[in-house]
């Protein structure tokens, strides 16, 4: 008697939660970015104004933000990639390749912490 074969859907699920993940860290780097130009935006115009407003807690808030982003977008791969250890080689759909979207995630990290440090200095 044949061995059954567990659902694909299980594992596609997973995926789309990863994505999720992905698409949420990049939404909340995305703000954090805007919020902390946004701010030098408010310290050119205050300049040209000659008012003494200051603006400098914007460009904290904004890479608090894209920390935040970092975190959750590392937070799904983990999540994705204690998934994958679960699931056997034979379970997998043949068309999966959880390498991929686990690469991009870290390098979003990457690129997402480089963009913290930016912003803060």
């Amino acid at each position: 008697m044949p061995e059954p074969t567990s659902d694909p859907r299980v594992y596609f699920a997973a995926e789309r939660t990863m994505l999720a993940w992905l698409r949420t860290g990049i939404a909340i780097m995305a703000f954090g970015f805007v919020v902390a130009r946004f701010g030098l935006f408010l310290r050119l115009i205050a300049d040209s104004a000659n008012s003494n407003a200051s603006h400098t807690m914007s460009s904290y808030i904004g890479a608090a933000l894209v920390g935040l982003g970092i975190v959750a977008t590392a937070g799904g791969a983990v999540q994705y990639q204690r998934f994958c250890r679960t699931v056997s080689p034979a379970e997998r759909p043949r068309t999966a390749s959880p390498r991929f979207v686990l690469g991009l995630s870290w390098a979003l990290v990457a690129m997402g912490a480089a963009l913290a440090i930016v912003l803060l200095v």
